[in-house]
């Protein structure tokens, strides 16, 4: 198994590690709820240099992502990032992925599981003067979010914090390191991520003077278990979970990020069919009352009948109850519609509600 530069760290903490996408990660240190709770408290720190990170350059690397990607990359200016998908051909999610504008290159920001699979996908597209470059092994990667994130690394950067905007970045130091940091994160709190060289000594010296930036604030570190908490609160998708190869942006609620009328780029076609057929299928929000929880894979039913699944599941730790996200047929899609989740062979009554089930940011 491959270990990122706070692997040392990790077990000196006592955390539980696993293997995840080829990496020894930790998946909890105090526990999952404490952790949870933590993050949208004060502030918490994640290794998540698992991570992909792809460079696109050359004369058409611009004109490339936006080939490949669903997002507008004209909409981006240098300094911004954005949302995306990549699709197959018939519509199907290859990833999602965050695309940087870094002037006269792209850098893409893919998941651990699927980076292999991506940069195959667009090697294998390539046109034009564009030269594709996996920096993944060479970039480290923190996160630090929570609503006391900002000061907490104001404390040690030359970059200014409080001017950034949400889905923005600048180039810089952190802890006399240079960086990329960007306002992003997977929480939906506020929260800044630091792209930096993977080195053991510069990653102890980073993670050493963000912990002692945040100890008034009792910063503390967070595991992949929280991440995934934290994620769901907000509603936002998870690949293999709420996207994958069998599923299309616009079924995810994903139509924001999917720009049909940008011009050609790859799985539109189908994706324009499946609009004017009408989609069958749509992701909600589900609550459920009680001490009643949700998993992955659970059916869904309505009137005894299953027509769907649960696709991610938790006891939310801020609202006390269960809580998912599935797939139900688009007349069972709206607020307030009650369907039944298949806990234990038994349904258990749950409601559709609007996403995030907790409002952050």
């Amino acid at each position: 198994m491959k270990h990122t530069p706070f692997h040392d760290i990790h077990v000196q903490l006592g955390a539980k590690m696993v293997e995840f996408a080829g990496f020894d990660m930790p998946i909890q240190y105090k526990g999952i709820i404490a952790e949870h709770k933590r993050v949208r408290e004060t502030v918490g720190v994640f290794d998540v240099t698992h991570m992909g990170e792809f460079e696109v350059r050359g004369a058409d690397a611009f004109a490339f992502v936006q080939r490949m990607t669903t997002n507008d990359v004209t909409k981006l200016s240098e300094g911004g990032v954005q949302y995306s998908t990549m699709c197959y051909d018939d519509g199907g999610v290859v990833d999602d992925l965050l695309v940087y504008h870094c002037g006269d290159y792209v850098q893409l920001v893919v998941n651990a599981s699927n980076l292999e699979k991506d940069f195959n996908w667009l090697r294998d597209h390539l046109t034009g003067d564009v030269q594709l470059i996996d920096k993944s092994e060479e970039t480290a990667l923190l996160a630090v979010q929570g609503p006391k994130s900002l000061e907490t690394l104001k404390k040690i950067t030359d970059i200014d914090l409080e001017d950034m905007k949400y889905y923005s970045f600048r180039f810089g130091q952190v802890a006399g390191i240079d960086c990329l940091l960007s306002r992003t994160g997977y929480t939906g709190e506020l929260g800044f991520e630091i792209y930096f060289k993977s080195d053991k000594a510069l990653g102890e010296r980073m993670w050493s003077a963000i912990f002692e930036a945040g100890k008034e604030f009792d910063i503390e570190p967070i595991g992949l278990g929280a991440r995934d908490t934290l994620r769901l609160e907000v509603g936002f998708c998870l690949y293999g979970n709420e996207i994958d190869q069998t599923t299309m942006p616009l079924e995810a609620k994903l139509g924001w990020i999917t720009k049909l009328q940008k011009g050609d780029f790859i799985g539109r076609e189908a994706m324009l069919k499946a609009k004017e057929a009408g989609l069958t299928r749509t992701l909600v929000g589900l609550t459920l009352e009680g001490r009643a929880l949700p998993r992955h894979g659970y059916e869904i039913a309505v009137n005894g009948t299953v027509c769907g699944h649960v696709t991610s599941g938790t006891m939310s730790p801020l609202l006390e109850k269960g809580i998912a996200m599935g797939y139900v047929p688009v007349e069972h899609g709206a607020e307030g519609s009650v369907v039944d989740v298949m806990i234990r062979n038994q349904p258990v009554p749950a409601t559709v509600v609007k996403v995030p089930f907790v409002t952050k940011q």
